[in-house]
C-alpha cells in the first residue's frame, strides 16, 4: 500500500526528471552551433507501480535514456549526396580553372597566334628575300610555340597538383579510418550491456563518416537498425556489426581498419596508384573502383588507368584527354610543317633521334610514317632540277638494306637512270649519301648528305612528299616524322619550338624550294597548309580536320566539359540543400524548439516542487495531530 513517503518519492522523481530534461535542453542550446552535434531528448516512462488491493498505485517516473534524435536512413542519404557534391564541386572548380587557359572567345591565345603565324608566311611569300620579314616570321613562330608550350604546361601542372592532392587525401582517409575503428571499439565498450547510448561517441563517428564520404565516397553499413520513437517519431539508431566500405572494399571492419596503399614507385612520372591489401597480403588495384567524393573526382580528372609501357602516363581522364588532344594538335603541326619545309634545298639533312631500328617496318613503327612515296630532288647552282627519284613506302618497307631492297637505303643507293638520259653519273645515288647512326642509349638517326664534290659545284637536294588523290591523305610524311631539314624542333605540345639553327640565324629561313632568289613556292605551300585536312590521332579516336579545326576541338571540349560540370553542380547543389534541410530538421538543434521545451520543463519542475511542498504540509498536519 502506498504511503505518504512514497508520494514524496513520486514528487522527487518528477523533480529529478524535470531537472535532467532542463540540463539536456541546456546542453542542446549550448551546442547549437557545434559541428556534427545531434540534439538529444530525455526519454521517460512510468516507474513500476506498487501493487495494492484497490489496484496499482503510481510510483512516479523514471529516466529510460537520453537519446539522440537521429534517423539513420536520412543520414545515409545526406552522406551520399555530400559525396556527390564534393565530387561535383572539385570537378567544377578544376575545369573552370582549365577553361581560363583557352581564352579564344576574347580573340587571344593560341588560335590568334596561329592566324598571325600564317599571316607572316603570306607576307614572306610576297617578299621571299626580305630579311626583316624572316626575323618577324621567326619571332611569330616562337610566340606561337611559347603559347602552346605554356598552355600545355598549365594543364600538366593542374594534373600534377591534383596528383599531389591525391596523396594528401589518401593519408587523411587512412588516418580517419584508423580513428573510426578506435571509436567503434570505444562504443562497444561504452554500450556493453545496453545500459545507455554513447551519444558523444556516436556523434564523433558520424562526423568521421561524413568526412570519409566527402573524401572518398565511403558508405557505412550497420546490421541492425532500432527505432527510438521515444526520442522522436522518426528517430532510429544502428547497432551490431559495423563496416565502412568504398565500392566493396572494407576499409573499416568493426574495430579494425585496412589502410589504402598509395605508391608512385612504379611510375616514372610520379603518378600515384592505389591498392587494397587482402588478408593474404596481395595488393589489389583499386583506382578504378573509386568514383565518389574528392578522390573520385581527382582520379576521373587525372586518369585512373596507366599505360602498360614505360611512359607512365594516364590513358584516360578529363585532363589527360585535353593533354593528348593538345599533343595531337602540336605533333601534326610540327610534322606537317617539317614535311613541307623539307622541300627547301640544302646539302645535309639529319633526323631526330628515333627508337626504331633499321630493320623494323616503318609504317608499323612508333613513327608517324604512312604508306606512300616521296621524291628526292637535286637542284644545280642555278636552281634547275637535275635529278628526281621516287622512294616508295609500303607495309614492309624498312630503313636499312642493300641496293634494290625494299628499304629507304636500298632504294636510294640503287643505281638507276633517274633522268632517262643514259648518263649513269647524274642520278640520285651519285649525289646523296645515306648514313645510319646508332647511339649508346639505344636511339638511332639517319643522315642524308650531298656528296662533297657535288656540294662544291653548288648542288643541293630536297625531299618532296608525293600526295595521293584520296581524301584526307597527306602523303608518306617521311621527312616530317623524322624531322629532316626541320622548321620546328620538338615532338609534342610540351616542347614545340622553332628549329635551333633558325632561332640563331632567322635569315636562313627559306621561302622557296629551289636555292635561288625570288622563289616563294615553299611559303605558298605553308599558307595552303592551314586549309589542308589531316588525321589527328588521340588514343583510339581519329579526328579528321584542319589545324584550326583541331584546336577548335580542344577548346570546345574544354568549354563543353566545363559547362556540363557547372550545370551538374547546380543540380546536385539543389539536391544537397534539400537533403541537408531534411537532415537538419531531424537532428540539428532548433533554438526556438529548445526554448519552448525549456519553459515546459521549468513548469514541470515547478509542479513537482509543489508535490513536495504539499507532502511537507501533510506531514506537518500529521505531526500536529499527534501533539
Amino acid at each position: 500500500m502506498g504511503s505518504i513517503f512514497n508520494t514524496l518519492s513520486i514528487g522527487y522523481s518528477g523533480l529529478s526528471a524535470a531537472q535532467t530534461a532542463v540540463s539536456t535542453t541546456s546542453h542542446n542550446i549550448s551546442n547549437a552551433e557545434s559541428e556534427g552535434y545531434t540534439r538529444q531528448r530525455v526519454v521517460t516512462a512510468a516507474a513500476t507501480p506498487i501493487f495494492a488491493a484497490p489496484g496499482n498505485i503510481g510510483n512516479g517516473t523514471q529516466i529510460m535514456d537520453i537519446a539522440r534524435v537521429f534517423d539513420n536512413f536520412v543520414y545515409d542519404g545526406y552522406t551520399g549526396i555530400s559525396s556527390d557534391k564534393e565530387y561535383s564541386d572539385f570537378t567544377k572548380e578544376t575545369l573552370e580553372t582549365l577553361s581560363t587557359y583557352f581564352p579564344e572567345i576574347d580573340n587571344v591565345g593560341i588560335k590568334s597566334d596561329l592566324k598571325e603565324y600564317y599571316n607572316m608566311w603570306q607576307a614572306f611569300a610576297d617578299n621571299p628575300d626580305n630579311d626583316a620579314i624572316k626575323l618577324a616570321l621567326a619571332k611569330q613562330t616562337e610566340t606561337l610555340s611559347n603559347s602552346i608550350v605554356a598552355t600545355q604546361k598549365k594543364i600538366t601542372d593542374i594534373q600534377a597538383s591534383i596528383n599531389d592532392q591525391l596523396l594528401v587525401n589518401i593519408k587523411e582517409v587512412n588516418s580517419l579510418a584508423e580513428e573510426l575503428a578506435n571509436i567503434n571499439k570505444s562504443i562497444d565498450v561504452a554500450e556493453a550491456g545496453n545500459a545507455y547510448t554513447a551519444n558523444y561517441l556516436r556523434d564523433k563517428r558520424n562526423n568521421i563518416e561524413f568526412s570519409l564520404s566527402k573524401l572518398i565516397g565511403a558508405e557505412s553499413n550497420i546490421v541492425k537498425i532500432e527505432s527510438k520513437i521515444g526520442a522522436s517519431g522518426s528517430s532510429n539508431e544502428g547497432y551490431g556489426s559495423y563496416t565502412l566500405s568504398v565500392n566493396g572494399f572494407n576499409i573499416v571492419d568493426g574495430s579494425s581498419y585496412h589502410p589504402i596503399h598509395i605508391s608512385s614507385n612504379n611510375n616514372i612520372n610520379g603518378y600515384y596508384e592505389l591498392s587494397y591489401e587482402r588478408q593474404d597480403g596481395v595488393l589489389i588495384p583499386m583506382d578504378e573502383s573509386i568514383s565518389g567524393g574528392r578522390i573520385g573526382a581527382i582520379l576521373d580528372l587525372r586518369g585512373d588507368k596507366m599505360t602498360s609501357d614505360s611512359s607512365g602516363t594516364p590513358t584516360n581522364g578529363a585532363l589527360q584527354k585535353v593533354i593528348d588532344q593538345m599533343n595531337a594538335f602540336a605533333t601534326t603541326l610540327i610534322d606537317s610543317t617539317n614535311n613541307i619545309y623539307a622541300s627547301s634545298a640544302t646539302t645535309r639533312m639529319e633526323s631526330n633521334a628515333i627508337s626504331t631500328n633499321g630493320t623494323q617496318s616503318l609504317v608499323n613503327s612508333s613513327l608517324n610514317i604512312k604508306e606512300g612515296a616521296f621524291d628526292i630532288v637535286i637542284y644545280d647552282i642555278d636552281g634547275k632540277e637535275t635529278a628526281r627519284r621516287t622512294i616508295n613506302i609500303n607495309q614492309i618497307t624498312v630503313m636499312n638494306g642493300v641496293s634494290g631492297s625494299n628499304s629507304i637505303q636500298g632504294q636510294m643507293i640503287k643505281e638507276g637512270d633517274d633522268n632517262a638520259d643514259g648518263n649513269a653519273n647524274n642520278d640520285i645515288d651519285d649525289f646523296v649519301q645515306f648514313n645510319w647512326a646508332s647511339y649508346s642509349n639505344g636511339d638511332n638517326a639517319i643522315e642524308f648528305v650531298m656528296d662533297s664534290a657535288s656540294t662544291a659545284k653548288g648542288y643541293k637536294f630536297s625531299i618532296e612528299d608525293k600526295l595521293k588523290t584520296t581524301e584526307f591523305d597527306s602523303g608518306s610524311n617521311f621527312a616530317g616524322a623524322l624531322g629532316l631539314n626541320r622548321f620546328f624542333d620538338g615532338n609534342s605540345a610540351s616542347n614545340i619550338n622553332l628549329n635551333y639553327n633558325l632561332r640563331d640565324n632567322p635569315t636562313k629561313i627559306s621561302a622557296g624550294k629551289a636555292p635561288i632568289t625570288g622563289d616563294s613556292s615553299l611559303s605558298l605551300n605553308m599558307i595552303q597548309q592551314q586549309f589542308e585536312v589531316y588525321n589527328f590521332n588521340v588514343g583510339n579516336v581519329a579526328y579528321k580536320s584542319t589545324i584550326y579545326g583541331m584546336f577548335d576541338v580542344v577548346a570546345t571540349e574544354v568549354g563543353v566539359r566545363t559547362n556540363e560540370a557547372i550545370l551538374n553542380n547546380q543540380s546536385i547543389t539543389a539536391q544537397f540543400n534539400a537533403t541537408e534541410l531534411e537532415y537538419s530538421s531531424i537532428s540539428k538543434v532548433s533554438i526556438d524548439e529548445e526554448l519552448t521545451n525549456l519553459i515546459k520543463y521549468q513548469t514541470s519542475y515547478g509542479a513537482a516542487s509543489k508535490i513536495i511542498t504539499t507532502i511537507d504540509q501533510m506531514l506537518q498536519t500529521l505531526l500536529g495531530i499527534k501533539q
